[in-house]
């Protein structure tokens, strides 16, 4: 394995080589996105054209031209808003701090003025949603990351409106240890605000007065809500003196020269920090460029509103930094700050001259998410396909942000590859040993190929279902390891060169095979050879030496004629069923009617009843719970929803999806078997009894997260794409723990590759999506309309539809939640019989994320993942005593001093923002001067 990744990296190295910067900027990239030509900017700094970066995308000029010097800002390249994600991968040194910056100019490329939003992450780890509001002008995202791998990537994803886009990526490479953090494994930074304090002009510092091209914004250039209350007095102050700034982080001797000094005795500042309430990275920066007289002094405080205790050190800037015209740079490396951060300094009763203030900068803590399990594995495999194949050019991790395009991923916390689909790829050369350790592997089609020589050990494979081998040119013998696979239920090898012996182990399971096209193939019975003919079955299942071959073929003996070396299997003919048939299905257990009659006591309890027919309790021999669904609806309709459930839920598994155990087809009943849901549906548990109802809003959170998380993977997790169809309160289940799960998909179809579905309209009257309604064209944006009524009935407890709750003349929740929520009034729709102490501020949130879910058109509409980080972000704001907690060791961990930097005390960190409560306090301040 190591040496395969080494291999991998010597050739992602050799594929960049030729892109690496110039010895003139030394560790810099700068990449013009959509540029067709390198070129030299202004300050100095070499353009290069991204096309060798990235994989995908379409270059365009903007429609509207901007202010902003440079040819790098007139281009952009933009990407499809689809479920896929678009990675640019740049080479890095390991274990080295860079500088990300992307930049974002919309200029209406795309001639719509309709202002993209979208995700850009570093690798697996998100890094901040773009937001544009405006044509003209630019965004702009800067991070701090210690490069963990010899290659970086800033993939875009998850488009919510518009389409992604990129105007400009760069990467700095920092010497030292400038920022660094003691936790820097599992953190990032993510810039929120560097300021140059007293700047002579609006003009930005940066690159060539600064080595590392770091932009440092003039406190003059106003914007909205980021630098205001500026204190009476604070006047400029400026100095040609060098000064000495080889320290800590080295800001610009450019930017040391200027200050903003308290005239009258204070400096008053406020920022709204985005992205806030966060842990955050923030120094001050110093140094006394007046020439003071000797009866003269300088000291002052740091005054944070509400947080005396932490006002008590005195800072004396010439003392500290043991001279004038020197950096001295206290601060924290890690720190609580809400959005709203006001601060200011003092001087000092004893003091003659008022404080002082150099820069600033501030950076919020970002957790690392590690990525697939699979991911180095990955790498190897497409490290060698990277120069010739665009496939093998997606970048970033296989599973996250989003999954490449031709692999499925669990949806678990550390995913792990579990499909790939190569099919039709021109792929020569053996079949990658890399995929036969991907031990979560459940499917490969790698058909239509050319790979060449034998078949590998998949052994290790131990969840593989599905083997899809057909049209290559593989040779030698079947591997007897695949009849030993525990869970194989497909195995596809037509049309090949195989020969030898067929392994026997693989007709003693209910396994569909097929052979055919391989002359050399031969089958041992007993020590006696025979030829295999493969013949069709029309209707039904056929059971034949021990193995369910269900509707494709079935395998018949006849003696081998003297002299005959050769095995002949004849292709088999079109699988055909009928609706009206018995199922036959080898990826769903089938159950006798006894079986459940048993389990049901001949269906005496009855816990449930609706479209599709009635539900009862049962109780399985070997103890397990079930829930029985009795079709009673034989209409062809009824019978094909039936059906279209059998086939769905045989091939989709999530924990929060009510989990399918198996059918039954005889005696003129079908019937449904589910694991037994004990707390029934959220529907009761909103508008039941009032000892049912759940009136922790907490408690409804985690529920609409379970949700969410079961509809995600539907989304996302499934190809094609499922569309449920009916979600509703009454098709969420709750199990004994209370944690929820999604029901009911007799009206599921699958969209294909991700497109629209024209369909019958079908749903339920509340939650129907009213552009699907009026177009008959279902896409996943219609169950992000259902989903959005299930958060205001969460919020309200209200159903969908009634002629008392809404109002004269309303009875639609969407336009009563609409019209309270658009007026600022909050209070008007939470449910009166929730428990109080909940967090108004995780109310809203989710009150604005579902008036987004039901917008009238679906394009306006989030995807699921977007509403489920919305949900989850709701959840750890009312959590956020608990949250603390657990977070206390981390904070004091990373409170620790730098070797050569003293830090405050770790008491200092932990205080309590409660904005609703008392407006005066916020969570911690940025710096106490003094202590680092």
């Amino acid at each position: 394995m190591a040496s395969a990744f080494t291999a991998a990296v010597a050739l992602l190295l050799f594929f960049h080589l030729q892109l690496l910067p110039s010895a003139a900027q030394p560790g810099f990239i700068s990449l013009d996105c959509g540029g067709a030509r390198d070129h030299t900017d202004a300050i100095g700094i070499q353009w290069t054209s991204d096309a060798s970066f990235v994989s995908g995308g379409q270059a365009t000029q903007l429609l509207v031209q901007n202010s902003m010097q440079g040819q790098q800002f007139t281009t952009v390249r933009y990407f499809p808003a689809d479920n896929r994600k678009y990675c640019y991968t740049m080479n890095v040194r390991n274990r080295t701090r860079y500088l990300v910056r992307a930049t974002f100019l919309y200029g209406n490329f795309d001639n719509s003025n309709v202002y993209p939003k979208f995700d850009i992450s570093l690798g697996a780890s998100p890094w901040s949603t773009i937001v544009i509001d405006d044509a003209t002008t630019p965004v702009v995202e800067e991070a701090i990351i210690l490069a963990a791998a010899p290659t970086l990537s800033v993939c875009l994803s998850n488009a919510s409106t518009g389409q992604p886009f990129i105007s400009t990526l760069e990467l700095r490479q920092f010497n030292g240890s400038l920022y660094y953090t003691t936790d820097e494994a599992r953190f990032f930074l993510a810039l929120s605000a560097r300021i140059n304090f007293g700047a002579e002009s609006n003009d930005s510092v940066r690159y060539p007065d600064d080595p590392f091209d770091r932009i440092w914004e003039s406190d003059s250039v106003k914007r909205a809500n980021y630098l205001v209350d500026v204190a009476p007095g604070t006047e400029r102050i400026s100095t040609t003196k060098p000064i000495f700034v080889s320290t800590n982080e080295e800001p610009p001797e450019k930017v040391m020269q200027t200050a903003v000094v308290g005239q009258d005795g204070s400096l008053n500042y406020r920022l709204d920090l985005e992205g806030f309430p966060a842990n955050a990275w923030g120094v001050s920066y110093f140094a006394e460029i007046e020439d003071l007289a000797p009866n003269e002094t300088r000291k002052f405080k740091l005054d944070v509103p509400g947080m005396p205790a932490l006002n008590k050190p005195t800072v004396d800037v010439e003392e500290n930094a043991q001279g004038k015209y020197r950096l001295y740079e206290p601060g924290y490396t890690n720190l609580s700050l809400p959005f709203v951060f006001s601060f200011g300094f003092k001087k000092t009763n004893d003091s003659s001259k008022g404080p002082i203030l150099n820069a600033l900068e501030i950076y919020k803590y970002v957790q690392i998410t590690i990525g697939s399990q699979d991911a180095n594995i990955m790498a190897s495999m497409v490290s060698r396909y990277s120069g010739e194949a665009d496939w093998a050019q997606e970048g970033g991790d296989p599973c996250l942000p989003a999954s490449w395009s031709w692999v499925q991923c669990s949806s678990e916390d550390a995913p792990r590859v579990f499909s790939i689909t190569l099919s039709g790829k021109n792929i020569t050369g053996r079949i990658p040993v890399e995929l036969t350790k991907l031990s979560g592997l459940v499917e490969l089609r790698l058909d239509g190929n050319s790979f060449s020589g034998q078949i590998p050990d998949f052994s290790e494979c131990h969840n593989l279902q599905y083997i899809h081998l057909e049209n290559n040119q593989l040779t030698g013998e079947l591997p007897p390891s695949l009849g030993d696979l525990p869970n194989l239920k497909e195995l596809y090898i037509q049309n090949n060169k195989l020969s030898g012996q067929v392994p026997k182990s693989l007709f003693k399971r209910s396994i569909t095979l097929n052979f055919s096209g391989n002359s050399g193939l031969r089958m041992v019975n007993n020590g006696i050879s025979h030829t295999i003919i493969i013949i069709c079955v029309v209707v039904g299942a056929i059971v034949l030496l021990g193995a369910s071959i269900g509707c494709y073929f079935c395998v018949c003996w006849r003696k081998k004629k003297p002299h005959e070396d050769t095995v002949v299997i004849a292709a088999p003919a079109k699988k055909l069923g009928s609706y009206f048939s018995e199922v036959a299905t080898e990826s769903a257990h089938r159950f006798s009617l006894s079986e459940i009659e048993d389990a049901t006591d001949k269906f005496e309890r009855r816990i449930g009843s609706g479209g599709f027919g009635i539900v009862y309790y049962g109780k399985l021999a070997d103890g397990r719970e079930i829930a029985v669904k009795l079709l009673t609806n034989d209409s062809y309709q009824g019978i094909r929803e039936f059906l279209n459930e059998v086939t769905l839920l045989s091939r989709i598994h999530h924990r929060h999806l009510v989990t399918f155990l198996g059918y039954s087809q005889q005696d003129g009943k079908n019937i449904l078997v589910y694991e037994f849901m004990h707390n029934g549906t959220l529907k009761e548990h909103l508008r039941g009894a009032d000892d049912d109802k759940i009136t922790s809003w907490l408690k409804r959170l985690e529920i609409a997260e379970d949700a969410a998380k079961g509809i995600e993977y539907l989304h996302t997790g499934c190809s094609p794409t499922i569309i449920h169809r009916d979600l509703k309160s009454s098709n969420i289940l709750l199990d004994k723990n209370m944690r929820a799960k999604v029901a009911d998909f007799g009206l599921s179809k699958p969209a294909v590759d991700g497109s629209h579905v024209s369909s019958i309209v079908r749903g339920t009257v509340g939650y129907l999506d009213p552009e699907y309604y009026i177009s008959q064209q279902l896409t996943e944006k219609s169950d992000i309309y259902s989903f959005g009524v299930i958060l205001l009935e969460l919020i309200s407890g209200h159903e969908p539809i009634s002629n008392d709750n809404f109002g004269l003349n309303c009875r639609n929740i969407v336009a009563w939640a609409r019209s309270h929520i658009e007026s600022g009034n909050i209070h008007a729709i939470i449910d009166q019989s929730m428990d109080r102490g909940y967090d108004l501020q995780s109310v809203w949130k989710i009150a604005e994320v579902a008036i987004m879910c039901v917008k009238p058109k679906g394009a306006q509409r989030p995807p699921i993942s977007e509403v489920l980080k919305e949900i989850q972000d709701a959840i750890a704001i009312e959590r956020g005593p608990q949250e603390m907690q657990r977070t206390t060791t981390i904070q004091q961990q990373l409170l620790v001093s730098n070797s050569n930097r003293s830090m405050a005390d770790s008491s200092s960190v932990n205080h309590h923002l409660d904005l609703e409560h008392n407006g005066e306090s916020f969570d911690e301040l940025l710096m106490r001067p003094g202590l680092r």
